[in-house]
């Protein structure tokens, strides 16, 4: 989405960019690799993402973020999910089955316990991997050598981090390696990929209506009549 409304979902879109310049700029990445940002997101945007994707994202921290549907097509369309026990992530798990979906991070409850007692400059300064990629940020190497571009996001994660990122770092890359092995293994792969489209069907909107309409609404199905005589409920 274009982020009409605040200031720090900008910056990191202007991050994704200033990434974006680097990586596509890199002769070792030409035909490799590319980062691309698509404004302005929509439906018929993802017409085009959804049936292209090996790989779906969803690293939302568990409990803080709202789900959506984007997971849900992205499975359908079989690509496997790196994801995080949040939202929507967690039905796709049991759906696929937890060997078919890479999981990572801190659960609800451990992030519950983490609250009050957060202090993400010590996660910071224990992590040395993630202590690089705060300095080549610091030192404007996603930003054509300007220092304090992205300074407000290197500040708040390292000062409150409110969506515990940092927590989740270290997981995320060991997930990233898992990753790396199953795509090596073609075969696994695929596999994966078309138990993810067979067991989607559970997100099918009729079950959702259904569902809705005996537990929440509490209405029942009318025949409909039409000239020719009354069709099947």
């Amino acid at each position: 989405k274009a982020a009409p409304g605040y200031a720090m979902a900008k910056l990191i879109i202007r991050f994704i960019n200033g990434i974006a310049d680097v990586v596509n700029a890199d002769p070792d990445m030409d035909g490799r690799l590319r980062v691309i940002f698509l404004a302005d997101y929509n439906v018929k945007l993802g017409e085009r993402v959804y049936p292209a994707a090996d790989l779906s994202e969803q690293i939302s921290t568990a409990g803080l973020e709202a789900s959506g549907t984007g997971n849900m097509k992205f499975m359908m369309n079989g690509a496997l999910t790196i994801g995080t026990l949040d939202g929507a992530n967690v039905e796709i798990r049991e759906q696929a089955g937890a060997d078919n979906f890479f999981l990572f991070g801190r659960s609800t409850e451990e992030i519950a316990q983490l609250r009050g007692h957060y202090r993400p400059w010590e996660w910071l300064g224990n992590d040395p991997l993630l202590a690089e990629v705060f300095d080549l940020i610091g030192q404007g190497h996603f930003s054509q050598g300007d220092t304090e571009r992205f300074r407000p996001l290197t500040d708040q994660l390292r000062g409150a981090d409110p969506f515990f990122v940092l927590a989740d770092f270290s997981d995320y890359l060991r997930a990233q390696d898992a990753i790396n092995a199953t795509w090596a293994d073609r075969r696994r792969w695929n596999l994966m990929a078309l138990l993810n489209t067979a067991r989607s069907g559970f997100f099918s909107s009729d079950r959702a209506i259904g569902e809705y309409a005996e537990r929440i609404w509490d209405v029942k199905p009318s025949p409909v009549t039409m000239t020719d005589g009354p069709v099947p409920t």
